[in-house]
């Protein structure tokens, strides 16, 4: 005689959490599209998701849960928690798995004590800025929305401030990007401003108009991708310091300079040639050779990496000597979206807000002053400016996120750090492990220790 079990499977079900974005009054992006989670969910029953209420997301509830996922209070105690920015010291669970842009790999003491409290609730932390491919290129970025975002901002920013200088111009067409519907609503108006400078001209104070960018990356590419509605002519360096700008008609356009690391800075070893590699091994042994491009610039959109051991590309000392060489400097705007306080744009203190989005630096008194008015130079450092755009950037961003989503949820990391099995590059970016820094960012102990 023969008896037949029916044996039921158990699915093994795991949550994903998707996080409220609550350190910005303005932050309005989400890592995960209810679009993605109708997608994830249909193809993998076993990923069950979670979203915190908000009712700033540029995606409401209703959306999440027609996508099929459930509505809740927190995530936090899902089993991986996908945000954008950081998480609060208190929302962390024991064990718990957490992927945001942490903004930690630097030793940045603000977000030391947060750390801290990861590694004390035996938590993972996976970093977006670190899921990189074999070649070190990034693979989940806002990146050219910062860059979309940034141009948008400072074509405004110089509109609204030649109009407080007393100008009346072409560029007061272009509102703050967050005041725009979708990018390419904002893109009209820019190809608007264009058709003006082809058709009518620039003011003879204003030309040449020059726009420098520093970069070649995602964030720089995306600025040049806006800017590049204009009616422009790129030159080179060189030519911008031979006078190329004033050799033709410059009145029905405008002119781009990209500067690479080459132009930036030289060695500080006389006679030396300039060495890409060396510069990144060694920086502290070039010096800033860009100040000399700056007389020449209308606007500065500084789109690059940067850390301290690099050297600055423009200083409070220089801007000082430039104001009081000239009295009214051809330098109007920067667009810092780099945005590291005291950083690369020593002017720069601090980031600037959506709500009050520049500032006017006095390089004479090194005052700054919120706003359009004042003597100096005007300075737009928001630094959360694809949230500027939060519809187009968090589409593109859970796109690009999309193939890691499942592997990060159903990823044991009760396992040892070797014996994970997560893409390779989600695995370098995994900080913490069983709140444990891994072994590529022990360095970050030597940050950490004042904190403990």
């Amino acid at each position: 005689m023969y008896v037949l079990l029916n044996i039921k499977c158990v699915m093994m079900v795991k949550k994903v959490g998707i996080r409220r974005e609550d350190k910005y009054l303005m932050e309005r992006r989400c890592a995960v599209t209810p679009a993605l989670v109708k997608k994830l969910s249909t193809a993998h029953p076993e990923v069950q998701f979670e979203v915190e209420k908000s009712s700033k997301r540029i995606f409401g509830g209703e959306a999440y849960e027609a996508a099929g996922a459930k509505i809740v209070d927190s995530a936090a105690h899902c089993d991986v928690v996908f945000g954008v920015k950081e998480m609060p010291e208190d929302y962390f669970e024991h064990a718990g798995t957490y992927v945001f842009f942490a903004h930690v790999i630097k030793g940045q003491p603000y977000n030391m004590p947060m750390l801290k409290a990861m590694m004390k609730k035996s938590c993972q932390l996976i970093d977006y800025e670190k899921i990189e491919d074999d070649k070190g290129r990034r693979l989940i970025f806002f990146g050219r929305y910062a860059g979309l975002a940034g141009m948008i901002n400072s074509l405004w920013s110089l509109g609204q401030r030649l109009k407080e200088m007393g100008h009346p111009n072409c560029f007061e067409k272009v509102q703050q990007a967050c005041t725009y519907n979708s990018l390419n609503e904002a893109m009209a108006d820019v190809k608007e401003v264009g058709k003006a400078i082809r058709q009518t001209g620039l003011p003879d104070f204003l030309c040449p108009l020059v726009t420098g960018f520093t970069g070649y990356g995602n964030v720089s590419g995306g600025a040049q991708e806006l800017y590049d509605l204009l009616p422009v002519r790129e030159i080179t360096p060189d030519e911008l310091l031979k006078g190329k700008t004033t050799e033709d008609n410059n009145k029905n356009c405008v002119f781009k300079v990209v500067f690479k690391e080459k132009d930036l800075v030289k060695p500080l070893k006389s006679g030396s040639a300039f060495d890409l590699q060396d510069y990144y091994s060694n920086p502290q042994k070039y010096i800033n050779d860009f100040e000399k491009y700056v007389p020449q610039l209308t606007m500065l959109m500084n789109c690059m990496y940067w850390d301290a051991s690099y050297p600055r590309i423009l200083t409070k000392s220089y801007l000082k000597k430039l104001f009081e060489t000239y009295s009214t400097p051809k330098l109007i705007v920067i667009g810092d979206i780099t945005c590291d306080p005291d950083g690369s744009i020593e002017a720069t203190h601090q980031p600037t807000t959506i709500e009050e989005p520049v500032f006017v630096y006095d390089p004479i008194t090194a005052a700054p002053h919120t706003g359009f008015k004042g003597s100096g130079v005007l300075i737009m450092a928001v630094d959360i400016l694809p949230s500027e755009l939060p519809k187009e950037s968090s589409e593109s961003f859970s796109q690009a996120l999309e193939n890691f989503v499942v592997p990060i949820a159903t990823a044991d990391y009760s396992k040892n750090f070797d014996d994970i099995k997560l893409p390779e590059s989600i695995k370098k970016a995994l900080i913490l492990h069983k709140g444990q820094l891994t072994p590529n960012y022990s360095y970050i102990k030597k940050y950490l220790n004042p904190h403990l």
